[in-house]
C-alpha cells in the first residue's frame, strides 16, 4: 500500500508539474482593439506590431487584433481597457478629453499644425511625453503617437468658402474643440461613433463630415458624399495605449521587447500615413461619385480667418500656455 501510494503522490507531482510547465508555456495575450480598417494605417501599423512582437518575444506574446469596432465602439472601448477587457487600443487623441485629460483636445485646433515636420516636433518633443504621462493616474500608459494626416471635408453641396457650412449637419467625433470649429463655419455638428458615420451619412442623418482620406475610402463614405475639399484644415492622429497595471505586470525582457516592437511598427506607421491619404484621394476621385476640389489662396485666407479663432476660444479648456507652447514648437521647424 504505501509504495502504491508513493507512486500516486509521484505521479500527481508528475501531473502539476506538467501543468505548471504548460501554464508558464501559455503566451501573454494582448487583445488590440480598433474602430478603423484594416488597410488604413492604424489598420496597417497594428498588423505589423502583432507580427513584430510575436517574432521579437518568440512567441511568448500573443497579439489578437480587433479592426472595425468588432468589439467595442468609440465611447466603449477606453472603459474596456481600464477595466483590463482589452489590453491595447490606438484611439484617436480627442477621445481623452471626455476621460479628464482635455490637453490632447489641443491635436484638434484647427490650423495649429502647418506640417508633418510641426506636428513631430510637437509629438516627438517633451509636450508629447508630458501629454502621455497625465494619463498614468487614469490607469493607462501611453507608448506612441500615431499619425493619419491632415483632414478633408466632405458634403453633399461644394464646400469652397465658410459660408457653404452654413445650417449643414456635420459628424464629428465627440470634441469640444470639433464642435467649437464647425460651430465657427457654421454648421451643426453632431457628435457619432465612427462605426455609425456610414449609415449617417446614407440616410440623411447627417450631410458632411471630416476625416483623412484614408478614412474616408475605406469606409466608404465618399460613396454617399458627392463633394470633397482638400482643405487640411485640421489632423487626426492617435495614441497606441495600453493599461498600465498589465503592462506594469509584464516580464521586464518582455517589456523591452514590446517597446521595441512598438517603435518599429511606429516608425512604418509613419512611412505608410501620406501615401495611403494620396493613393485613397486618387482612388476616390476614380471611384467617379465625389468631386474633389482643392482650395485657392484666397479661398485658403477665408478658412484660416474663420477658424483660427476656435485656438483663442479654447484657451479655457486645453490651456492658454499649451497652446501657446505648441506654436512656439511649431514655428522652429516652418
Amino acid at each position: 500500500m504505501k509504495i502504491k501510494s508513493v507512486v500516486a503522490a509521484l505521479a500527481l507531482f508528475a501531473g502539476a508539474s506538467f501543468a505548471l510547465d504548460v501554464f508558464a508555456q501559455a503566451p501573454i495575450v494582448i487583445k488590440f482593439s480598433h474602430v478603423v480598417a484594416t488597410d488604413t494605417p492604424k489598420g496597417r501599423a497594428a498588423e505589423r506590431f502583432k507580427d513584430l512582437a510575436e517574432k521579437m518575444t518568440k512567441g511568448r506574446v500573443k497579439v489578437e487584433v480587433y479592426p472595425n469596432s468588432q468589439l467595442y465602439k468609440d465611447k466603449e472601448e477606453l472603459e474596456a481597457l481600464q477595466l483590463g477587457a482589452v489590453q491595447m487600443l490606438a484611439p484617436s487623441l480627442a477621445k481623452f478629453g471626455p476621460l479628464g485629460v482635455k490637453e490632447f483636445e489641443a491635436f484638434d485646433l484647427p490650423y495649429i499644425f502647418p506640417t508633418k515636420a510641426a506636428l513631430y516636433a510637437v509629438t516627438e518633443g517633451p509636450i508629447g511625453k508630458s501629454l502621455m504621462q497625465k494619463l498614468e493616474p487614469k490607469g493607462i500608459t501611453g507608448l506612441a503617437y500615431w499619425d493619419n494626416g491632415f483632414k478633408v471635408m466632405s458634403a453633399n453641396k461644394p464646400l469652397h468658402m465658410p459660408a457653404d457650412f452654413r445650417g449643414l449637419k456635420m459628424r464629428i467625433q465627440s470634441s469640444k474643440v470639433l464642435d467649437a470649429q464647425m460651430r465657427a463655419l457654421g454648421a451643426n455638428p453632431q457628435a457619432l461613433a465612427f462605426s455609425e458615420v456610414y449609415q449617417a451619412l446614407q440616410t440623411g442623418v447627417v450631410d458632411g463630415t471630416e476625416n483623412p482620406p484614408s478614412n474616408m475610402y475605406t469606409q466608404k463614405m465618399h460613396e454617399v458624399q458627392k463633394h470633397v475639399t482638400v482643405s487640411n484644415h485640421g489632423y487626426l492622429g492617435y495614441a497606441v495605449i495600453v493599461n498600465k497595471k498589465f503592462w506594469d505586470g509584464l516580464p521586464a525582457d518582455v517589456r523591452g521587447q514590446l517597446q521595441q516592437a512598438m517603435l518599429d511598427a511606429t516608425k512604418y506607421e509613419k512611412a505608410i500615413a501620406q501615401q495611403d491619404n494620396d493613393m485613397a484621394l486618387e482612388a476616390i476621385r476614380k471611384a467617379g461619385k465625389t468631386t474633389i476640389y482643392n482650395l485657392n489662396p484666397q479661398e485658403q485666407a477665408a478658412w484660416r480667418k474663420a477658424l483660427l479663432p476656435v485656438q483663442k476660444q479654447m484657451e479655457s479648456r486645453v490651456g492658454a500656455d499649451l497652446i501657446k507652447s505648441i506654436n512656439k514648437a511649431t514655428a522652429s521647424v516652418q
